[in-house]
């Protein structure tokens, strides 16, 4: 975001919307995968939000200005949240059912890897690629899409219900509406103020902690990008050393 900022001769919280529309558009991509995966089948929402946020992330890298950069970062942000449910789901239906509580686990907090992987190649390679390298590297998720086409196969639970709604003509609707009745209201509200407020704390530390480093305390990009590296690294060791998942996560947010 720093550089970003210093590049583009703007305020650093201008930089920091991007990171919002971002994280808001999630929620167009992941409703809308969630309704095309229960009825295509969940490969095809994915490879397609594998495809878009890699892409959106390349052109990104090219931003002239501010609003071009916030534009493809808000595209980004619809096949990035569309990821998430069909991905989610085509690994847990194709798991073996004794499993997959611990594969939900390793799903869930693999995003480290990513995470301390990201840190990593910034504070090594921050002097030769850049931020705009940064964006260039996210096109390399795309390679996994001939994977996917070619060797995953559509979870037999979802072949067999399916075959069931067709064969009984009752096809599956989205009840997207009922969560707003009366009788779920309640619990829908409760779930959606819990995970923004988890989202709150967590984005505050993990995206806007290592910016606070750079611009008020002019720690460089790689110190900086080291902290967040090692905090990150410390969770995963933390949740392999059989704190688990739910610790892990109470271990990030202090």
């Amino acid at each position: 975001m720093v550089p970003i900022s210093q590049e583009f001769g703007v305020p650093l919280s201008e930089v920091a919307f991007v990171l919002t529309l971002t994280l808001w558009m999630r929620l167009l991509g992941a409703v809308a995968s969630g309704w095309l995966a229960d009825r295509v089948g969940r490969k095809i929402p994915l490879m397609i939000s594998i495809l878009g946020y890699s892409l959106c992330n390349f052109i990104a890298g090219f931003s002239p200005t501010l609003l071009f950069l916030l534009i493809f970062r808000a595209l980004l942000g619809i096949f990035m949240g569309a990821e998430w449910p069909a991905g989610a789901a085509l690994a847990m239906e194709s798991w073996p059912i004794r499993s997959r509580g611990f594969m939900s686990g390793v799903l869930q907090g693999s995003w480290g890897i990513g995470f301390a992987l990201s840190s990593l190649i910034w504070g090594l390679f921050v002097g030769y690629i850049g931020w705009r390298g940064m964006l260039w590297i996210g096109v390399l998720p795309a390679l996994s899409v001939f994977y996917v086409r070619r060797f995953v196969q559509e979870p037999e639970v979802w072949l067999e219900n399916r075959r069931l709604q067709r064969t009984q003509n009752r096809e599956v609707r989205a009840p997207l509406i009922s969560i707003f009745k009366r009788g779920l209201l309640y619990n829908t509200l409760t779930a959606c103020w819990w995970m923004a407020s988890n989202f709150i704390l967590y984005y505050s530390l993990t995206a806007l902690f290592v910016p606070h480093l750079q611009k008020d305390l002019h720690l460089s990009p790689t110190l900086a990008s080291g902290q967040s590296c090692f905090s990150t690294s410390w969770v995963l060791w933390r949740w392999a050393s059989g704190a688990g998942p739910a610790t892990s996560s109470a271990a990030a947010g202090r």
